[in-house]
Order: C-alpha cells, then structure tokens, then sequence
C-alpha cells in the first residue's frame, strides 16, 4: 500500500517569504519577453545604443550628407539627374566586393587579395569569350588552362573535406562549363568567373582557417601572385567586353521603367509582408514583438525613400534629346538584391549566427561546439566570389579586362567602404548594409571632385584617406565605450 503524503497547508502570510520574492522577481523578469516594442521604444532603444558606443551607420549617412553639400557647393551638376544616375555604375563594383569583404570582417580578418581575384576571374571570363572558350584561348601557354582546371577540381575537393557543400558545388558547375565551351557565352563566362572566385576563397580559408597562416600573409601572397596570373590569362593583351551587351550593360543599362516599379514594390512589399508576419507571429507565441504601429510606420519610411528613388530614376535624365535614358540601373538593383541575400543569410541562418559568434571570440565559439574551420572557410569561399563578381562589373565599367585590373586601390576602396559603412575591423559587428552605404561616400568622392576640372585629382586619395581614419577612429572609440559600460 502506498503511503500518502500531506503537506501542511500554507496560508497567504506564511508563503509571502524569500522565495516569494525571489519568483515574483523571476516573473517580473520574464515580462520582458512579452513587451511589444512601439516608435517611442524604437527610439528610444536607437539612442540608448548610441550612447552605449554603438553609432552603427550613423557615421557613414551624416558622411554622405556632409560630402554631398560640400560637392554640391563645388558644382551645381552634382545633384543633376544625370550624374545622380552614373553613380551606381561607377561604383557597384565597390559595393559588391565590399559586400564579399562583410563576411571576413566580421571574422577579424582580412582579405587582401579580394580585388586581384576579381581581376584574373574577369580577365578568365574575358579570355573565353574573346577565344569562344577558355580551353582554346591563354595562346602560348595552354598547360596553363588544365592547370586552373585541376586547382578548381582540388579546390571542390578540399571544400566537401571541410563539409562546405555550397562553394564545392559551384566551383565543380563552373569546371563543367569550361570542359563544354559554355563559358563561350556571356552568362556561361560570368559563371565561370565566379566558380573560380569560390576556388580561389576555399583555398585561402584553408590556408587560413586549417594550416593557420595569418589571413594578412595569405592574401597579402595571393594579392602580388594574382597579378602575375592575370598577364598569362590575358596573354599580355587587355581585352575589350563592350563588345557583349550583357557584360556592358551590367555597369550601364538600366530596368525598364514598368520593370522599375515592379522591383520596386516586390521589396517594399516582402519587407512589409515579412515584418508583419513576424510581428503577428511573435504576438500569438506571446513573445516579445514590434507593434503594428512600429512595423508599419518603418515599412513606410522604406516605401517612401522607395518610391522617391524609382520616381525620379524614371525620368530621362539624359541631355541629348535623341535618346532617352530612364529606370533604375542594374548596378543599383543586382547589388541591391545581393545585399538582401547577404542580410537573410547572416540574420535568418544558423550560419549566420555561428560566425558572428566566430568573429566575437573564436576560441568560445569552438568549445561551444561551432565548427570555426568550416566557418572561416565559408567566409573567405564568399568573399573570394564575391570578388570575382565585383571584377566583372568593374571590367564593365572600365571597358574591358586590362593588365591591372583590379589591382591598385581598388581593394583599398572596398575594405573603406565596408569600414565606413560600419562593418568593425574587430570582427563581430557589421551589416551588409554596410557595404552598400559604404561604396555610396566613397563613389562620389572622385565623382565630385571630377565635375570640378580645377581640384587636382590628389584630392581624392586624401580625403578618402581622411573619410576612413575618421571611420576607424569611430569603431576603435565605440567599442572603448562599450566595453566600459
């Protein structure tokens, strides 16, 4: 027979003890994963980070106002719809590597040769056209072709070692093109060109992540080897794109205006349809969420800047009466969509969250259980593709492949762009906001400066040069701060 337990009763006074106290504190602090978060909180909690050392891209937009009324006073053509439309173009290729550059920042490393790679996946993706494939171009040397073949087959290889699945599978699509004379065609090329770039990536996160070379002396290599490369690639002769209307209309061509406004809406719109379903969502879990209110007011703010952007881009911004120029260009959309891309993978993905974690303290994230080769490798397999992606539109812009491409300070830029942009150079804080905000300051630098035949083009270097260390200084003062408080 079981015994039956009776336990005393407990009257009001005597439960209102210690550990009375101690579950309404408890309980009191579980309300915070209820609270719905309204404009006034919004704010609130903005100011409250900035006072914590956390400007975010704060720095890079009142940068951008400051250079843009200081260009507007050089030159009256600055804000001309014109040249307001020739910005994406000039300066896409920026963005895209910086985007690349995001990934391995926020690791607190680096990559060094992320323009040089993007120069000989160009150059690469060039040669095969001008010689209706790779496998019959590199004239004089063309053990150099299976050679290329045999590293990106090693590269794929290396990376299903290192359980990146991912980068493997686009490196082996891009080896299947130039084995079949797809690379040929333009789409095929461009392909190519970035299965090379993941190639090149997978390589220097091993070197990087497994043999443990400091990414400066890996890259720093691959940044002086990769121009060497280029020559042989080219044959010592730049070659010209402008000749392929999908590889110069990455740089220059536009959407049409319908096309436009349908871009448009579908990424207002999936922003409001996403934020509005997470909110309900969170709400009937009974979790923490933004209100109604919030979600709505920051998805119209969205729509407005939005809309204003497609109204005027719309508009024939072109002076010659015999052609007209309208729509958003695609060296704004493509970039634009990859960001999104970027923003989904490192905020929605487990991965996302384990290389943050990465970049915050490497040696935690290992005990943890995080797998940091595989994630460090993955980061530099992105950036490195990224790279090769951005050397194409460079090569758009530029005209062609040449014998420096993406050598030069074209690297420099995209690491500026992403550091002012916010993107700590400590590792653990950034966006891929960043990158895009970033290549905006530094694309009207040169550009203003250009519309004023006067200023001496030295100019640009210096106050790229003071736009970054002021940058820096920020990041380096935010992080004192937080790490005080």
């Amino acid at each position: 027979m079981s015994e039956q337990t009776t336990h005393p009763t407990t009257t009001p006074a005597a439960r209102s003890g210690p550990d009375t106290d101690q579950t309404t504190e408890r309980a009191s602090s579980f309300s915070l994963d209820i609270d719905r978060r309204n404009v006034r909180d919004a704010v609130r909690g903005y100011l409250d980070r900035l006072r914590s050392g956390e400007p975010g891209a704060l720095p890079s937009v009142l940068g951008l106002l400051v250079l843009g009324v200081i260009f507007y006073l050089v030159s009256d053509r600055f804000l001309s719809a014109n040249n307001i439309g020739n910005l994406p173009g000039q300066g896409a290729y920026i963005a895209i590597i910086a985007l690349g550059l995001v990934f391995v920042l926020l690791l607190g490393e680096i990559d060094l040769a992320a323009g040089t790679t993007g120069g000989i996946c160009a150059g690469a993706a060039a040669q095969a056209l001008a010689s209706h494939g790779l496998r019959h171009g590199i004239p004089g040397a063309g053990a150099l072709y299976w050679i290329v073949i045999v590293a990106m087959v090693a590269a794929a290889g290396l990376g299903f070692y290192l359980r990146a699945i991912t980068g493997p599978v686009i490196v082996l699509i891009g080896v299947v093109i130039t084995l079949t004379g797809l690379d040929s065609r333009p789409v095929f090329a461009i392909i190519f060109a970035v299965a090379l770039g993941a190639a090149v990536g997978i390589f220097s996160g091993w070197l990087v992540a497994s043999v443990g070379i400091p990414s400066f002396i890996v890259t720093l290599a691959l940044f002086l080897a990769w121009q060497g490369l280029l020559l042989f690639l080219l044959n010592s002769q730049p070659i010209g794109t402008n000749g392929y209307p999908l590889w110069y209309g990455l740089a220059h061509d536009n959407m049409s205006p319908f096309w436009s406004w349908v871009f448009t809406i579908a990424v207002v719109g999936g922003y409001l349809a996403y934020t509005i379903f997470k909110s309900l969502r969170a709400q009937a879990k009974g979790l923490a969420a933004d209100t109604m209110q919030l979600v709505l007011v920051r998805g119209l703010l969205i729509a407005v800047v939005a809309i204003v952007i497609t109204a005027l881009a719309n508009q024939n911004r072109n002076t010659n009466q015999f052609k007209v120029i309208n729509g958003l260009p695609w060296a704004l959309t493509i970039p634009v969509m990859l960001m999104i891309v970027c923003t989904i993978a490192l905020t929605k993905t487990t991965w996302g969250r384990h290389l943050f974690a990465t970049g915050g303290n490497a040696e935690a994230a290992r005990r943890a259980g995080i797998d940091v080769v595989h994630i460090k490798v993955t980061a530099f397999t992105i950036c490195s593709a990224f790279g090769a992606l951005g050397g194409v539109f460079l090569a758009s812009n530029t005209g062609g492949a040449q014998l420096d491409l993406g050598s030069g300070n074209i690297l420099l830029f995209a690491v500026a762009a992403a550091v002012i942009g916010g993107t700590s150079l400590f590792g653990g804080r950034g966006r891929p906001r960043d990158a895009i905000i970033g290549a905006l300051v530094i694309v009207i630098i040169p550009n203003g400066i250009g519309l004023r035949p006067s200023l001496p083009a030295s100019y640009q270097n210096l106050i790229t040069g003071a736009v970054l260390l002021v940058a820096a200084a920020v990041d380096a003062l935010s992080r004192r701060r937080s790490a005080s408080r």
